[in-house]
């Protein structure tokens, strides 16, 4: 999957490194997420080969984000609560690079991410969720086209052993074509 500016690639062993190089241990890319900061390239190793091997088990499709500009991993992302039965899939775990932030690239990413599960896997609906507290997220969920369902209280712990109550929002089949579009016209400022 790509743009003329990002790929999606299956996360690798050998993206991590540079994944680490680019997101690093900043604890505000952390803050919301349901695992600690990691600390060094090893905690960091431990949490992205976790993603490789959920991706092996097929619970999980992780990508590393490329800008291509340079060939270097700026992010990551990932196709979650893969339900064929339900016929759904949740976008999630998605870290970029500090400098990235509100750029293109988070706009780019959900074009192609939600081009696949719409598109591609032929999905009904795509969830998207974040810890309630974590408002630059839910703001940018929003901007998307998602709309907001609710929250799942005490949903998940924090590594600090407090409860995330995580927000939730999704995308239907019947919105992808309003969301695509608003989502290129969004893309359109970045040119």
């Amino acid at each position: 999957m790509e743009t003329q500016r990002i790929k999606l690639e299956p996360l690798s062993k050998k993206r991590i490194p540079e994944l680490f190089e680019s997101i690093g241990t900043d604890p505000e890319i952390y803050r919301w997420l349901p695992y600690a900061t990691p600390t060094s390239l090893s905690e960091f190793t431990t949490i992205f080969e976790s993603f490789i091997e959920d991706s092996a088990a097929g619970i999980r499709v992780a990508y590393a984000v490329i800008l291509k500009s340079s060939g270097v991993a700026i992010g990551t992302t990932s196709f979650l609560d893969i339900n064929p039965t339900q016929n759904s899939i949740e976008i999630g775990s998605t870290l970029y690079a500090r400098d990235y932030w509100r750029s293109f690239v988070n706009t780019e990413c959900k074009i192609l991410m939600l081009t696949e599960a719409f598109d591609v896997r032929g999905v009904e609906r795509v969830t998207i969720k974040t810890d309630s507290r974590n408002e630059r997220s839910r703001a940018a969920i929003l901007r998307l086209g998602a709309t907001f369902e609710g929250m799942l209280r005490h949903h998940m712990r924090r590594p600090d052993g407090s409860w995330r109550d995580s927000a939730y929002h999704s995308i239907l089949r019947e919105e992808w074509p309003a969301v695509k579009e608003n989502l290129y016209n969004k893309l359109a400022q970045f040119d």
